[in-house]
């Protein structure tokens, strides 16, 4: 009890300090919805290139509901001379206020972000944080569920009715918990829609449950990991993996799908070269999800 304590006092600590770490003026003022960017169409394009998009390690970018609040993960680990010493992912997050976007938090990333769909839960990975004001309170358990030894969770999705879909790359597959009569489920795994491949990971369920997105490598790809959909069917059964085409994925890696909040459109990681030290966030309209739904 005495370690727990002692973790959860150094990670407030070091958010607390993070706060007033790496200033303002590495980022410049942005104006106006979406930080400030033009809107893509239903080919894929670099998020804020240059900005927030730039070379080097920058990914998982994600907009909390009411979309007045952007986060995304970076590297800040030191270069000294040609070489990088360390390896600390650290989660920007930035706020709108009177239309302008600025920095207002930095953390470690223990766990991908994502939210609930009320915006009021932060969850990361087996942890979450609870909204508190305009703040978030320190990273608790969501229990012995799913803080398993056996398990490594990197990316945990909720839909609006609660139910769970997240990944495990110690055992290699996606799981599902759903809420019954208000009681938690142990998850189960996923079947092969879903699950098959060489890689299965980084699940994104919709609000409503009518779709779920994640990223594969599977034969029929374009090369590395490539984003797949499923709908859901009217008998509750999920619907065949459909890849989701060349206007999105490519022969590298794609990966960490997630639709914004005001269902306009999809953000996801795409690496750059082929080590992966240049990773980008890429955006694409969302109505590309619709040109790939199964006509009745």
């Amino acid at each position: 009890m005495k370690g727990v304590i002692h973790l959860s006092i150094v990670f407030v600590s070091a958010m607390l300090l993070s706060k007033n770490s790496h200033g303002q003026d590495e980022f410049p003022a942005l104006k106006g919805a979406y930080m400030g960017q033009k809107a893509p169409g239903i080919v894929a394009e670099p998020f804020a290139p240059g900005i927030i998009s730039k070379e080097g390690w920058e990914l998982e970018g994600v907009f909390a509901p009411g979309m007045k609040e952007f986060y995304f993960t970076i590297d800040r680990g030191v270069y000294t001379g040609p070489n990088k010493t360390g390896f600390r992912p650290t989660v920007i997050g930035f706020r709108q206020e009177n239309k302008v976007w600025k920095k207002f938090i930095e953390f470690p990333r223990i766990g991908e972000v994502t939210f609930a769909p009320d915006g009021q839960r932060m969850y990361m990975a087996e942890g979450y944080r609870d909204r508190v004001g305009n703040d978030w309170s320190e990273r608790k358990s969501l229990g012995p569920m799913f803080d398993r030894k056996d398990w490594g969770i990197m990316r945990l999705s909720a839909s609006a009715k609660g139910t769970y879909v997240f990944d495990d790359y110690k055992t290699q597959g996606i799981r599902i918990s759903p809420l019954k009569e208000g009681k938690r489920l142990p998850p189960k795994k996923m079947g092969a829609v879903v699950n098959s491949g060489k890689y299965t990971a980084h699940p994104f369920i919709a609000p409503d449950e009518s779709y779920l997105i994640w990223d594969s490598v599977r034969e029929e790809g374009f090369g590395g990991a490539d984003l797949y959909i499923s709908f859901k069917q009217k008998d509750g059964t999920w619907g065949p993996a459909i890849n989701m085409g060349d206007k999105v994925n490519s022969d590298n890696n794609e990966a960490y799908a997630t639709v914004t909040p005001d269902g306009k459109f999809i953000l996801f990681n795409k690496r750059i070269d082929d080590k992966g030290d240049n990773v980008d966030i890429y955006w694409v309209d969302a109505k590309i999800i619709e040109t790939l739904r199964p006509k009745l």
